[in-house]
């Protein structure tokens, strides 16, 4: 049943704010920012040193990788051309991509434009990841690998986030929460006596 008012309009209807999405765009700019910028650290960090540790004359080879691992196994771009000038460029392609990124510009064109920014920064990282071996297999690559796929659904600057994306984000955070503190079980006696955090966060 609808709700007149006493001019005979009706209400609007209420505002479903349990909804998580439309109102969560200045977020969505702060998340977006903040991972354009773990993405320039990422691939300025690969442009200083992916070819010493993963060059073609580096510690663990990406070319000898390459060819014993298949491409089903570790999908990356460098399997078409893994040289040391192709590590390169694709390190500094994925600072001017994050740099643009950063200016927030990618989402002020709509969503194709923005799409294809954060599909190609998660293209490249995932390229360097996946050949990385030893010095890529830290859990923080794979949550930037995560983060960062989310991130080409999350939307233009004109359009609310999808609640769908906003819910992921969620759960990848609540994984991350859970799983750093079951680890730490199997550790220090004041993770089960729960006194840690007396000094955890001042560490």
């Amino acid at each position: 049943m609808k709700n007149s008012d006493p001019d005979g309009g009706e209400e609007p209807r209420p505002r479903r704010a349990w909804l998580p999405g439309a109102a969560y765009r200045l977020t969505r700019v702060a998340l977006q920012r903040g991972l354009a910028l773990v993405y320039l650290i990422a691939f300025v960090v690969a442009a200083r040193q992916f070819v010493p540790l993963l060059g073609e004359h580096g510690l663990e080879p990406v070319p000898l990788f390459v060819s014993q691992v298949p491409f089903r196994a570790a999908p990356s771009l460098f399997y078409l051309a893994p040289h040391d000038r192709v590590f390169a460029a694709a390190a500094w392609l994925g600072v001017a991509i994050s740099l643009f990124a950063l200016t927030g510009l990618s989402e002020k064109r709509g969503w194709l434009l923005s799409a294809a920014t954060w599909g190609s920064l998660w293209l490249l990282d995932l390229s360097f990841v996946n050949v990385g071996q030893t010095f890529y297999g830290f859990g923080w690559e794979t949550m930037l690998l995560e983060a960062g796929f989310l991130a080409v659904f999350l939307g233009a600057e004109r359009t609310p986030p999808s609640a769908v994306v906003v819910l992921l984000y969620r759960w990848m955070l609540f994984r991350t929460m859970l799983g750093a503190g079951l680890i730490k079980l199997r550790g220090d006696p004041c993770w089960r006596d729960l006194t840690c955090l007396y000094w955890h966060y001042e560490t």
